[in-house]
């Protein structure tokens, strides 16, 4: 499919526009839609040319599976191979942002899985979505709705300035209410869950529901590569704008530092204002600070900084793992 002459148009969530794009989905087409973690770029799950349309648009390497999303949890053995495990955690979690990592089912192109026979697949919560859905009769394959590695978008505008010329489509939610992408957890072994991606589900809430320790894996270092999951890769979410990864920033060195370097702390920092001094949650509020992430990186990338100083936050479990995973990555060289 050629990328679009015009840039993408924005639908608001009528029944009409619904039932528009539903019809652009089932025809093999890309639609950007609103998901509570981030936005993504939807295609027919089973409609492998569909799906490569999604890898050509993003600039996305065939080795970054993409995630399947679900109408409801009892849609799942359509895709995947479920287990006890798996069907615990969809009954304390779906609809939410918990991705799950099970034996594919043949139905689903190898392409969506980077050529891998598991799948990634989560039922979303955001309720435009879900009528998006529903509608379409069909689970949708989505990742991040953005040129691959950069920065996630969080409104329909963010998707619009990347992906505006490439797609002809996009579903405005509003903005997202996580913030951060989702939660994923390798449950290919039952009994030995593995978490993959840190997100608002913690780790702590995975292992109260399975009853087992729920241990971490390891970052991929390179594209070629193919991966059971996406953000995987040691650089990803990234500003092109270079950025250090700081355990605290200091506010009286950040007020002293040059005013062509950018300071963003987690919360709003004591003493007077300075033009490159930002904060994520003015309280330091975890949840606030995840929803604002995203758009505070493409802010301060798009401000003209030679340099960004980021503070990782305080704590080892939801979201302020989720943060710093994403903070380490949009650092990495």
């Amino acid at each position: 499919m050629p990328a679009p002459s015009r840039r993408a148009r924005v639908y608001s969530g009528t029944a009409r526009n619904l039932a528009r794009l539903a019809g652009v989905l089932r025809r093999g087409g890309l639609v950007a839609v609103p998901t509570e973690t981030v936005y993504g770029l939807a295609a027919d799950a089973f409609d492998a040319r569909a799906c490569a349309r999604i890898y050509r648009a993003k600039g996305r390497p065939a080795t970054d599976p993409l995630i399947v999303h679900l109408a409801a949890a009892a849609d799942l053995e359509t895709v995947a191979e479920g287990n006890d495990a798996a069907r615990r955690l969809a009954d304390a979690f779906w609809p939410g942002p918990l991705t799950l990592v099970l034996p594919r089912r043949p139905a689903v192109p190898a392409l969506v899985s980077a050529g891998l026979p598991s799948i990634a697949v989560r039922v979303p919560a955001h309720p435009l979505f879900r009528r998006l859905l529903r509608r379409v009769g069909r689970p949708l394959a989505a990742p991040s709705a953005n040129p691959f590695g950069y920065v996630s978008p969080t409104t329909a505008e963010h998707v619009r300035a990347g992906l505006g010329r490439r797609i002809g489509h996009i579903l405005d939610g509003g903005p997202c209410a996580v913030g951060v992408e989702s939660t994923i957890v390798d449950l290919r072994a039952p009994g030995r869950p593995t978490l993959l991606r840190p997100g608002a589900i913690s780790r702590a809430q995975l292992a109260a529901v399975l009853g087992v320790p729920v241990v971490t894996g390891s970052p991929v270092g390179s594209a070629r590569r193919a991966q059971v999951a996406p953000g995987q890769l040691a650089r990803h979410y990234s500003p092109r704008t270079p950025a250090t990864l700081h355990a605290r920033l200091d506010p009286a060195a950040a007020a002293r530092g040059p005013a062509d370097e950018a300071w963003l702390f987690l919360a709003r920092p004591p003493g007077p204002a300075r033009p490159n001094l930002h904060w994520l949650d003015a309280r330091g509020d975890l949840r606030g600070a995840a929803r604002r992430l995203f758009a505070r990186l493409r802010e301060l990338d798009a401000a003209g900084y030679r340099h960004l100083h980021l503070e990782a936050a305080p704590g080892e479990d939801g979201f302020a793992l989720a943060i710093n995973d994403r903070l380490r990555r949009a650092a990495a060289r």
